[in-house]
C-alpha cells in the first residue's frame, strides 16, 4: 500500500500545501489503490480519473504561484452518487437517471473544490439512498472491506467501505434515517449526520426532504470534523439552510470531558446482539473514567420511530420521485401513448424497494389515509422530538448503539424488509428529531467485525460530538484497518 494511502485528511492537507508532495503524486497514488481494489468492493460506480488529474495539475499551479493555504488541499474525496457534479454522471445508483450529467455541482460540492479537494469518483449507493445494506443499487452491491461476504450497509455503503479500505482518504454520504451512521458502524469509520439545515442540501437529489443531510465519512474524527466545518453553512440556494455561524470543530478535538452529563436510556440496548450489548456497556466505562457523569434519560416515545418514518419518509419519496417520468432527463421508454410511457419508463426504470417506497408513500398521502397515517405521524414525530429536548435538559450528550447487530450476509435479509428496516431503529430517531448525531467505531464483535456507537447532541451542537467522539476514539483502541488494508 502506497505511504500515502496511509495519510489521513488533515496530514495530507498538509504535506501539499507545504509541498512535500504534489497534488499530482496523492491523486495518482488514491487512482491506483482504487484500480488495485475496488473490483472486490464496488465502492465505485464511476472514477472521474481525468478530472481528478486535471483538477490537481491546477491546484499544484496554484500552490506554485504563492503561499495559499486550502484546508483540504490535494486530499481525494469519493462522493456519493446522489451528489450533483458538474460534467460527471450521477445516477442515484438507478436505471431511471443512468447516463444523466448535471449541469451543475451540489453546494457541498462546490464547497470541497474550493477547499482544495480533488474529486475523486463518484460512489455506490442504495437506489435513490433507499435501503441498509447497498443490495437495491441497480449496478451491484458493495461488499464490506472487512468481510466480502458481508453488507457495508446503506444507503451510503459504498461512501463507507471506500473511507474504510482508503479508496479516498474520505468520502460524503447523505443521512435520511442512517444512511451514513449504519454503514459507518459496519465499516469501522467515524460517520456524522449533521443537524437538520446545518448542510446544504442544494444539489442533493431529494429522497425525503425534511430529512435527508449530508455528512462526511473518515478513519478518524478529527478528519471528519475538518469536511464538516468545510461544508457546514448558509446557501441561499436552500431555505432550509440555517444562518448560523460554523464553530471550528476541529479545535474541540483534544478537549477534555470531565464534568460533561451523558445520557443513557436504560435497557437500550435490550434485544441487540451479545457483541453490541458488551461494546454499549463498556464504551459507557471509559467515557464515565474520563470524567463524565452517566445520567439515565427517557425517550418514551422512541419505540414509534419506525413506523413514524417509514411513513413520513416514503410519502416525501412519492412526492418528490414524481419528477422522474421519462420526460426531461434519464430513460425514456416510449409508450403507445403518454400514459403509457410514463408507466413504463418508471416501471422499467425503478428498482422493486423504491417501487415498493413510491406505492407506500402514495397510500398514505391519499384520501382517507392522510389524516389517519400522515398527519398521525407529524403528531408522534413531534412528541420523538419533545422526547429529546427534555433529555438534554438533563445531559450534553446521548449515547446508544448505532445497529443492533454488527453487519449482516449479503442476501441474508432481502426477502424480509422488515427486519432490513429494523437495523436502523437506533438511527431514526434523532433524524426525525432533526438532532446531530455521530457513529465512532467502539470495537470488534467475536467475528471481527466493527461496531458503533452513536452520539446525540442537541441542535447545532455537532461540536459536541466531535469533543466526544475524538475523546472516546483516543481511548478506545480501535485501529480503522480492514483486512488486506
Amino acid at each position: 500500500m502506497s505511504e500515502l494511502s496511509r495519510l489521513s485528511v488533515t496530514q495530507l492537507a498538509a504535506a501539499v500545501t507545504e509541498r512535500r508532495v504534489s497534488a499530482i503524486e496523492v491523486t495518482r497514488a488514491a487512482l491506483e489503490r482504487i484500480a488495485q481494489h475496488d473490483a472486490d468492493i464496488h465502492a465505485y460506480l464511476y472514477v472521474d480519473r481525468e478530472g481528478a488529474l486535471a483538477a490537481a495539475a491546477q491546484l499544484d499551479r496554484l500552490l506554485a504561484a504563492g503561499d495559499v493555504s486550502l484546508p483540504l488541499a490535494g486530499v481525494p474525496i469519493g462522493i456519493k452518487d446522489n451528489l450533483c457534479t458538474r460534467g460527471v454522471r450521477t445516477t442515484c445508483a438507478s436505471r431511471i437517471l443512468e447516463g444523466y450529467i448535471p449541469p451543475y455541482d451540489a453546494h457541498v460540492v462546490e464547497r470541497l473544490r474550493a477547499a482544495g479537494a480533488i474529486i475523486i469518483g463518484k460512489l455506490n449507493l442504495d437506489e435513490f439512498a433507499m435501503g441498509s445494506s447497498n443490495e437495491n443499487s441497480a449496478f451491484g452491491p458493495v461488499r464490506n472491506p472487512w468481510d466480502k461476504t458481508r453488507t457495508p450497509g446503506g444507503s451510503s455503503g459504498g461512501s463507507a467501505a471506500a473511507a474504510s479500505l482508503a479508496l479516498a482518504a474520505a468520502t460524503l454520504g447523505s443521512d435520511t434515517g442512517g444512511s451514513v451512521r449504519q454503514p459507518g458502524s459496519y465499516c469501522g469509520v467515524t460517520a456524522i449526520k449533521p443537524t437538520y439545515g446545518r448542510v446544504s442540501r442544494y444539489g442533493l437529489i431529494a429522497f425525503a426532504s425534511s430529512l435527508d443531510q449530508v455528512g462526511p465519512l473518515a478513519r478518524n474524527m478529527r478528519d471528519a470534523a475538518r469536511l464538516l466545518g468545510v461544508i457546514a453553512g448558509r446557501d441561499a440556494r436552500d431555505a432550509t439552510s440555517v444562518d448560523r455561524p460554523v464553530p471550528d470543530y476541529e479545535a474541540e478535538c483534544g478537549r477534555e470531558l470531565r464534568g460533561m452529563r451523558v445520557g443513557v436510556v436504560k435497557g437500550i440496548a435490550d434485544g441487540c446482539d451479545a457483541s453490541v450489548k458488551q461494546a454499549l456497556a463498556l464504551a459507557i466505562e471509559r467515557i464515565a473514567a474520563l470524567g463524565c457523569e452517566i445520567v439515565e434519560v427517557e425517550l418514551p416515545h422512541q419505540r414509534y420511530a419506525l413506523s413514524v418514518y417509514y411513513i413520513v419518509a416514503n410519502a416525501e419519496a412519492s412526492s418528490n420521485l414524481a419528477r422522474f417520468d421519462g420526460m426531461r432527463y434519464g430513460l425514456r421508454v416510449t409508450g403507445e401513448d403518454l400514459r403509457a410511457t410514463y408507466q413504463k419508463s418508471r416501471a422499467q426504470g425503478f428498482g422493486a424497494e423504491v417501487k415498493r417506497r413510491i406505492m407506500l408513500g402514495t397510500y398514505v398521502l391519499s384520501a382517507g389515509y392522510y389524516d389517519a397515517l400522515y398527519l398521525k405521524a407529524q403528531r408522534v414525530r413531534t412528541l420523538i422530538q419533545q422526547d429529546y429536548a427534555r433529555a438534554f435538559e438533563r445531559c450534553d450528550v446521548l449515547l446508544t448503539p448505532t445497529a443492533p447487530t454488527p453487519a449482516f450476509r449479503l442476501g441474508e435479509k432481502l426477502a424480509d424488509p422488515m427486519a432490513m428496516y429494523m437495523q436502523d431503529i437506533f438511527t431514526l430517531p434523532p433524524s426525525l428529531a432533526g438532532i446531530p448525531a455521530v457513529s465512532v467505531p467502539c470495537g470488534l464483535s467475536p467475528e471481527g467485525l466493527p461496531l458503533g456507537l452513536q452520539v446525540c447532541a442537541p441542535a447545532f451542537e455537532e461540536a459536541r460530538l466531535v469533543r466526544v467522539g475524538q475523546a472516546f476514539e483516543a481511548v478506545s483502541g480501535f485501529r480503522p484497518e480492514p483486512p488486506g488494508f
